[in-house]
Order: C-alpha cells, then sequence, then structure tokens
C-alpha cells in the first residue's frame, strides 16, 4: 500500500515502556498505517479504516 503523505503519530499508550512504540497514520484516505517507530523506514500493517475502528474498539473493551 502506498504511505506516500502519511502524517505518523505515537500512540499515547506507547510512552514510557522501553522503546516499545507504535505509530499510525491515520489521515489518508481509504488506509491506516501501523509501524514501529523504532523502524521507520522499516514494514507497515495497513488496515481499512473501518478494520482499525473495529480493532479499537476491541481493544479498548478489554481494559
Amino acid at each position: 500500500m502506498e504511505l506516500t503523505g502519511a502524517r505518523w503519530r505515537k500512540s499515547s499508550r506507547s510512552s514510557g515502556n522501553g522503546g516499545n512504540c507504535v505509530e499510525v497514520a491515520d489521515n489518508l484516505p481509504d488506509i491506516v498505517g501501523v509501524r514501529d517507530s523504532k523502524d521507520p523506514y522499516g514494514p507497515a500493517l495497513t488496515f481499512t479504516p473501518v478494520a482499525w475502528r473495529a480493532f479499537v474498539v476491541r481493544v479498548a473493551a478489554t481494559r
């Protein structure tokens, strides 16, 4: 998937845990990117916005 123009932001849950950080780019149409902040040029996972919202809702429900 094309992630050119992605604006990456670090998860608010990633700070203070020894460098295990996740970044999300949700500014692109029809795609949400997720990557390891320690490897910004490495691979990224991609999701549809609907799939990403479902994931976030499910994770929030398990807290």
